[in-house]
């Protein structure tokens, strides 16, 4: 019988923890994980730890949290890894840490490649209205989101439609972690032949920054506004500026948050807001 795999997992945010555990619940956890260093969280700046570190310190795995990794020499001598998982860690890996196991580095990216490479796969797939989108496991070289194919997993449903970011990566995070199990295995003992993306079909995305979140509830498309409000809640946050009349009733020149809407008949219906300054209010105004 073949013995689990041994590896690194490399990862940090709460889409990091989703897989992880399901590795952990498969009895394939990693022999050490790397993530960032605890960070200032919140108003109030407490100094908080990654989830896949806490999710490690309860089922006491090694960890590391290297500030950056050059110059990094991941403790591998002793673990004799066979290979490392990428999944959400937002630092560039150099390539000699890459090529460091014998079977190379899997990524874990929430697309179906080639679609959909680079940072923000997840907010594209709801602002481009997209009916299917899924999960990839790929070998990591040096380009972004390049390397040739292990296994992808589609989801295809209704609800696509109507997830916001939140929800479809946990979605694609528990659907990366349930792939994960099904494929390493195999991928260790040969059976799966890693194939070559398909250039002419690869997209690429681009980090959000603030001014892309604004949105004119007088002039833009509800149906985009309603993909965004999706989209890209909680970060950047899609804001727009009170004109002083309705919905809000409050003083032109206002900066408001628009935190929940929903498309009734192609009418944008406002459900929840947040005046700057004030907490979120609940609203129920039909554009």
């Amino acid at each position: 019988m073949l013995s689990a795999p041994k590896y690194i997992f490399f990862g940090t945010p709460e889409f990091a923890a989703i897989i992880l555990e399901k590795l952990i619940a498969a009895h394939m956890p990693p022999v050490l994980i790397v993530c960032n260093p605890d960070r200032p969280v919140g108003r109030k700046k407490v100094i908080t730890s990654p989830p896949t570190k806490l999710l490690a310190a309860q089922h006491n795995i090694p960890i590391s949290q290297p500030e950056t990794l050059l110059n990094y020499k991941p403790p591998t001598t002793n673990y004799k890894p066979d290979f490392f998982i990428v999944a959400a860690y937002a630092k560039i890996i150099p390539k000699d840490i890459l090529k460091i196991p014998r079977l190379g580095t899997v990524g874990v990216h929430p697309s179906l490649l080639p679609k959909y490479r680079g940072p923000t796969p997840i907010q594209a797939a709801i602002l481009s209205g997209d009916e299917k989108t899924g999960v990839t496991l790929f070998l990591i070289d040096e380009e972004i989101d390049h390397g040739p194919i292990l296994a992808q997993r589609a989801l295809e449903n209704y609800e696509l439609g109507i997830m916001n970011y939140k929800e479809l990566e946990k979605g694609l995070a528990g659907m990366s972690g349930d792939l994960l199990v099904e494929t390493l295995l195999k991928f260790i003992k040969g059976e799966i032949k890693p194939q070559p993306q398909d250039e002419t079909q690869a997209t690429y995305t681009k980090k959000f920054k603030i001014e892309d979140a604004y949105v004119d509830l007088e002039k833009d498309n509800p149906v985009a506004v309603e993909r965004k409000i999706r989209a890209l809640n909680p970060e950047p946050g899609v804001w727009t500026i009170s004109t002083g009349g309705k919905p809000f009733d409050i003083a032109q020149g206002k900066r408001v948050k628009l935190l929940e809407a929903e498309l009734a008949e192609r009418e944008l219906k406002l459900k929840k807001i947040q005046v700057e300054g004030k907490k979120p209010q609940e609203l129920d105004y039909r554009l």
